[in-house]
Formats: C-alpha cells, structure tokens, sequence
C-alpha cells in the first residue's frame, strides 16, 4: 500500500462498501498560483501514487518537476472522461492508488473529475480528499462580502444574451454570488452585471490570487467597471468576481424590474429599457439604470 494510503487509513476507518485490497482515488487540491500552497500532504501524496491523473499533462508535469517528483501521468479531461473512468476503475480495483488533479486549485470545482469521482464510489473504491487551495474560498476570505451563505455559479455563458439571462435569473439571490470570469470577457460581463443588478451593487474583483499581481478591487459595480476600462493591467489574468446578494429586505417591484431591464435592454437603448421596465413593475426608474 502506498505510504500516503497507510498514513489515510490510520486516520479514518474505510468504509464498509470498499473493496477489499482495492487502491484509493485521492482528490489532490494544487496551488492556484504561488507554488510555495503545496500541503506536504499533497506532495506524499503525489510522490507515492501509481500514476496522477491531470487535466493538462504539460501543466502538471511542470508542477512535478519544480518538487522533483516523476509520476505516470494519465490526461483526464472532459473530451475523454467518461471514456476512461472504467479503465482507471479496474486499475484501483487492482490495487493501484491513484491521484486526481486538476491544473489548479480543487479539483471538481468548475473542472472535470466528477465521472470518475462517482464511478470510483460506486465501485466502492475509497475517494479521498487532500484539501488545499481554492480560488472561490480565497476570494470569499479577502471579499469583505457575507460569506456565511453563498452560491457559486461558476463560469458565466460566453454569449451576451445566454449570460444576461442567465444573470436575470439571479437577480433575486439572497446569498454572495460567486463567478468565475476569464480576461477577454471580464469587460463584458461586468457591463452585463450592472445592468442587470444596477450601478450600485456592492462587488469585488479578485484577480490573479496568491499570484505576483494579486489585486483585489472593491465598490460598487459600476466603479468597478470604470477601473477596469481604465487600467489594461486590470483586464489581465484570471478573475472572481463576486457580488453582493439583493438583501431579503429589497423590493419585490425593484426585483422585477431589474429582471425586465436585463431583457428590455438586449432589444432596446438602455434608457428606454429602462423607462418601459420602470412603467410595467412600479419601480423606480434610477434603480434599474445607473443613477438617472
């Protein structure tokens, strides 16, 4: 049995369902930026598997490399999951421990993984997780946002129209939203989340985290906005964005009309969008539209 199998086993008893002589899948969580958030656990756990399935080799192997450890490495990806979750299966049916990674972060979050993580369970293949960094924890850690309730949304629709609706459809969210967003769409999205929010939801941007040029922004979303236009830099890198949630005290009519302006205003001026969503829900029109 591998030494970090042993040292998991002593610490919580294996399951009834397991496979007797089976191996392990290890869910190992990597560095989302600074190499230095490597547990020591993780690096006995990726030393002493059979073979570390990644999302992308080239990444993970370069991760190896800087701890100098050399493991078969096995891409696992969501063209090709599906595919080999029975193979690696019948390897850890057979004793093997296996790692799973993704190239940053915890793996399953907004990664693949989850089809060889259940057909792993139903197996009775014991699944164990070697925690570690997260961007969304990170992020919620530095945000200054209610972080006692939150929904995690992942990454936004590429489209205009599939993410304003999208968006439309959490207009009403109690609890923190938390998004991912990549650098050619930040500006976009940001647009789409004041109009459908309003200017005046509170946000923070949280770029590049634990990396050289870490930067969290923090104001309403319209502020926001105008720094990122403002500085190219801000435009760079990968980002949280996350969202304060309405309030339970907001507005019914304010509520419905944000959601009316998010669809008015992909056929319409903002200002007339504006105005008609105001007219059909009762709220007042500078709620839904920037301070006018």
């Amino acid at each position: 049995m591998p030494k970090a199998a042993a040292n998991a086993t002593s610490d919580a008893a294996t399951p009834s369902a397991a496979v007797p002589g089976a191996g392990t899948l290890y869910v190992v969580a990597t560095p989302i930026g600074n190499l230095g958030d490597l547990s020591p656990r993780a690096l006995d756990t990726l030393r002493s598997v059979a073979a570390v399935c990644a999302e992308d080799t080239r990444h993970t192997r370069q991760l190896l490399s800087h701890y100098g450890l050399e493991r078969p490495l096995i891409a696992l990806h969501e063209h090709n999951e599906a595919e080999l979750a029975d193979k690696l299966v019948a390897r850890m049916r057979g004793g093997d421990a296996l790692a799973l990674v993704s190239d940053a972060g915890t793996p399953l979050v907004s990664d693949p993984g989850f089809r060889l993580v259940r057909a792993a369970r139903e197996a009775g293949i014991r699944v164990s997780p070697i925690p570690g960094a997260s961007a969304v924890i990170a992020a919620l850690s530095v945000a200054g946002l209610p972080s006692d309730r939150f929904v995690f949304e992942g990454f936004l629709p590429v489209k205009a129209a599939a993410r304003r609706e999208r968006l439309s459809q959490l207009a009403s969210e109690t609890r923190t939203l938390v998004l991912y967003e990549s650098s050619h769409r930040i500006a976009d999205a940001l647009d789409d989340l004041v109009a459908v929010f309003g200017a005046g939801r509170r946000a923070v941007i949280a770029r590049e985290l634990t990396k050289l040029f870490e930067t969290v922004l923090d104001g309403p979303l319209e502020a926001l906005r105008a720094r990122i236009d403002a500085d190219p830099n801000q435009r760079k890198g990968e980002f949280v964005v996350l969202v304060q949630g309405i309030g339970e005290e907001a507005d019914a009519k304010v509520i419905e009309g944000r959601r009316l302006y998010a669809k008015l205003s992909e056929h319409l001026p903002p200002s007339t969008a504006a105005k008609l969503a105001a007219e059909l829900s009762g709220a007042p029109r500078k709620a839904l539209y920037g301070s006018d």
